[in-house]
């Protein structure tokens, strides 16, 4: 008797994440998901701790959960693009390893693409927490259109499901030296450059773990990435050459100190890209 396939691929990436409170938060919340067709693939992507150890004692007697190697560190990007390999959902869900969802965030997310046959791609509002907890809340555009990525991404990544055959279609996630932190980016460009449309649900679906101050911390080489990528996805998207200055966004609030963004947004916990 051939064994059905599921219905959804969980992809997610790890490297060096070996807390087991933080991975066992992960795990139980795809456990407890009142929709159950699915399976999850975890890619280690060459970790060099106890990562591995870890997962391996989480998801122990779970045949829907699959642990896969990188022999060597290799980014997110490629990473998924591993996981994808072995998928056999028609849809892709993504998921991050430090973070939650909601019981009934897949339930949701396959209801809607089911009955919106227009749109390839969904992701939901996220709740942002630390190790303190909960210290904000972010929502997307309810219907990204292309001039959304003028300012930024208009999705959050590990909280999207997306058809699979979208996915393939433009061949996955881009491994290059600039989509290294950008690659969510890059590859919600490249699909509506084909066509593909996007939704956002505006419920608060995935729990994201966010520091107040990583952007603080963000290295300004990946700033030099993130414009070479808007670059070459503006050109695509047909944003040009009205997305010059945008381009250089990044470039240019990398020069600015932290405080005075704070100061100049009004905002102290809203994301300063």
């Amino acid at each position: 008797m051939l064994q059905q396939k599921p219905s959804i691929s969980i992809l997610t990436g790890i490297y060096n994440t070996p807390d087991l409170q933080i991975l066992q938060t992960a795990v139980e919340s795809i456990r407890q998901q009142t929709y159950t067709d699915w399976e999850w693939i975890i890619c280690d992507d060459g970790s060099m701790d106890s990562t591995c150890e870890t997962i391996q004692s989480l998801i122990q007697g779970d045949h829907r959960i699959r642990l896969i190697h990188n022999e060597t560190n290799q980014g997110l990007a490629a990473s998924l693009n591993h996981c994808l390999n072995y998928a056999k959902g028609a849809y892709i869900a993504r998921m991050d390893a430090d973070d939650g969802c909601e019981p009934c965030r897949l339930e949701k997310q396959v209801r809607f693409l089911e009955e919106h046959p227009d749109y390839e791609l969904v992701g939901t509002a996220v709740r942002l927490f630390d190790e303190d907890g909960i210290w904000g809340k972010r929502k997307m555009p309810e219907i990204p259109e292309k001039r959304d990525f003028l300012w930024g991404s208009p999705f959050i990544h590990p909280s999207i499901m997306i058809r699979k055959q979208a996915l393939l279609a433009v061949h996955g996630y881009r491994v290059a030296k600039e989509t290294r932190r950008t690659e969510d980016y890059d590859l919600f460009m490249r699909l509506y450059e084909k066509g593909y449309q996007g939704y956002n649900l505006q419920e608060e679906l995935y729990d994201f773990r966010e520091d107040k101050n990583a952007r603080k911390r963000k290295k300004y080489r990946y700033r030099i990435d993130e414009a070479k990528v808007r670059w070459k996805g503006f050109r695509l998207l047909g944003l040009m050459p009205k997305g010059v200055i945008y381009v250089l966004k990044p470039l240019i609030v990398g020069l600015i100190p932290y405080p005075v963004l704070v100061w100049l947004r009004g905002e102290k916990d809203r994301f300063v890209p």
